[in-house]
């Protein structure tokens, strides 16, 4: 596991948990300096996605290492965390597993995805291959990048850094992470007191996704922004300045 801190030294702190087979510094490449700018960051990497040639074991195990990390540095209280898409699920792991505790927990654009044993074997077996398939030729990877230009209006460079996560990272890895957060439920109507729960809605998810989040949350926050799935850190500056006010918005309520 990698904790990287940053940003103000006395500023609020928040923890950025990525998605699915992306380190920190690709996932919140094109906000990191901004939320640099108001809050002290702890960048996240989980095991397999760190640089140290380990494997992603499963969901719950990297959930006690960031609970551990929070009790021996903050002494089990942070001002906030903010998930991008899988980084999500740490998010609600966290505030209803009540080992630590966060003032607010950000909800950047998740799916929230939970299925049974099979159905999470079968997706896997089906979309990681899809998901690391495009690095073995040069022509799969240059229809991957332009797909991802025009999904999320990414711009050259953020492609190329998305791209290389799925080359540079296990597929061992990948699978796991992909798999266990299938299996790793949420409950229904999780609520604790003193900490506020906050969603980034991306409308261009569907509706589905605002009944799951209320499925999950007993009472909950929802900022809705016309964009996709996770275009606020992969897309242009216009899908970022709404949701960084926003965020700030959320970790400035008492």
């Amino acid at each position: 596991m990698q904790f990287d801190e940053m940003g103000l030294k006395d500023g609020k702190v928040l923890m950025l948990l990525p998605g699915t087979a992306c380190d920190y510094q690709t996932n919140f490449s094109n906000v990191l300096e901004d939320l640099g700018k108001k809050y002290h960051l702890i960048c996240v990497n989980y095991d397999g996605f760190d640089g140290k040639g380990g494997i992603f074991p499963d969901m719950l195990s990297v959930t006690e290492k960031i609970e551990q990390y929070i009790l021996d540095n903050y002494n089990g209280r942070i001002d906030g965390a903010l998930g991008s898409s899988l980084g999500c699920s740490f998010v609600g792991q966290l505030i209803q597993r009540r080992r630590i505790h966060m003032d607010h927990g950000i909800f950047g654009s998740p799916d929230l995805d939970q299925s049974g044993k099979f159905s999470a074997w079968l997706q896997s077996k089906l979309v990681v291959p899809l998901l690391t398939g495009f690095t073995k030729n040069e022509k799969k990877r240059e229809k991957t990048k332009k797909k991802l230009q025009d999904f999320f209006e990414m711009n050259d460079e953020t492609a190329e850094k998305f791209m290389g996560c799925f080359s540079k990272f296990s597929p061992e890895s990948i699978k796991n992470e992909y798999y266990t957060d299938l299996l790793t439920w949420l409950d229904e109507d999780i609520q604790v007191p003193g900490t506020k729960v906050h969603f980034i809605y991306a409308e261009k998810m569907g509706e589905k996704y605002l009944k799951r989040y209320r499925k999950y949350f007993h009472d909950l926050e929802i900022r809705s922004f016309p964009m996709q799935h996770e275009q606020w850190v992969f897309g242009g500056r216009e899908y970022a300045e709404p949701v960084l006010k926003a965020i700030d918005e959320f970790m400035e309520e008492a």
